[in-house]
């Protein structure tokens, strides 16, 4: 029996030509305009940190592709029960994240890199254990890239200095994160 299915086809042709689409104006179609704007912000500071606009381009339009990609996997419920375990998981652990990075933001000088990293290097895990069957090498690379990036406890040390030039940056994506939690997007 051929193990041929235009279903799974059509899914893979979808991941495809949407991870290609992934600059910022097709990001509009996907993603909300709050999204949006900290994806901008996480553009500049990648942008500021770096010193290199293409390495900032890259990693912001990584996280773009795998949201992407995970969002298609999602609509097409190619999750399993224990997949969807994860996915619940990782959506817990987001929150905290999201919290925490608030927190730290509204109360100076109680950033802890260490506690913020490990966060988001454990969002990087639980995100590679559910995709771990359903996206390429090159995929789980993306993931690794995106959030071996944004957990450098360097950058987050500048990210969350009160005198930093980073201070509107980070005003800008916690405002953007308090609204994602108060409509329970995360």
């Amino acid at each position: 029996m051929d193990a041929f299915s235009s279903k799974d086809m059509a899914m893979k042709a979808q991941k495809k030509i949407l991870s290609s689409m992934a600059t910022k104006s097709s990001v509009q179609m996907f993603i909300d305009d709050t999204s949006s704007e900290i994806l901008d912000e996480l553009y500049r500071v990648s942008k500021e940190y770096t010193g290199n606009k293409t390495e900032a381009q890259k990693v912001v339009k990584d996280l773009v592709k795998i949201a992407v990609k995970i969002g298609v996997l999602f609509r097409n419920n190619r999750f399993n029960k224990e997949e969807l375990g994860v996915a619940q998981d990782f959506k817990k652990k987001l929150h905290t994240g999201a919290m925490t990075a608030i927190s730290f933001y509204e109360v100076d000088f109680t950033f802890d890199k260490t506690v913020m990293s490990e966060i988001l290097s454990d969002c990087r895990d639980l995100l590679l254990k559910l995709v771990n069957t359903h996206l390429t090498p090159k995929s789980h690379g993306r993931i690794n890239h995106v959030f071996n990036h944004y957990s450098d406890p360097q950058l987050l040390t500048k990210l969350y200095d009160p005198n930093s030039n980073f201070r509107p940056n980070l005003t800008r994506i916690c405002k953007g994160l308090n609204k994602l939690v108060e409509d329970g997007t995360i």
